[in-house]
């Protein structure tokens, strides 16, 4: 039987349908994604990481987002374009989809409800400083920011979830990874 996050229906960042099917099998790392983002320049560790491990079966897969203080913006054509010249981005992009506004996507309704919360760096205050701001979600399983990351199995399950400022390289993330190569 196949798990249900191989049939949610996607669209690519050039507009072509698709689901997570053409994944099955491999590790995921889905990421919502942002080019006005403090942690932007997390886009470069993501494709290091995609491109360390992506022959062992990790994907790493973006998804931009505006639902944070409106930092992605762009046309999907500018999205790929700061993408590309930027990061050198080659790992799969999709459309900007919505995950904490309304109509949420419902592949971000599946991650959320598999693990409503994320683990986070030792001594991160990253919460605290988007309280400060008032920008902390309403609902505490919603994702807190851009670059949350969510770690799926070669089987379709949601293993892990962890926190915006958890940097792609960082070794419980990277534990986590190899666990699922494994």
């Amino acid at each position: 039987m196949t798990h249900p996050i191989y049939q949610i229906p996607l669209t690519r960042l050039d507009g072509r349908a698709t689901t997570l099917g053409k994944f099955k099998g491999e590790v995921l790392l889905i990421v919502n994604v942002a080019s006005q983002c403090g942690l932007t320049p997390q886009y470069a560790a993501l494709e290091a990481l995609y491109q360390n491990h992506r022959q062992r079966g990790l994907q790493v897969l973006g998804f931009p987002c505006n639902d944070f203080a409106g930092q992605e913006p762009g046309s999907s054509e500018e999205i790929q374009n700061f993408c590309s010249k930027n990061y050198g981005v080659q790992f799969p992009l999709f459309a900007r989809v919505h995950i904490n506004s309304q109509p949420r996507h419902p592949l971000y309704a599946h991650l959320i409800a598999a693990q409503p919360q994320a683990v986070a760096p030792e001594n991160s205050d990253f919460a605290g400083k988007l309280a400060q701001h008032n920008l902390l979600p309403a609902v505490a399983s919603d994702v807190m920011w851009n670059f949350e990351k969510f770690l799926v199995g070669r089987d379709g399950a949601v293993l892990a979830r962890f926190a915006p400022d958890m940097p792609p390289d960082h070794p419980r993330l990277l534990a986590a990874i190899e666990a699922a190569l494994s």
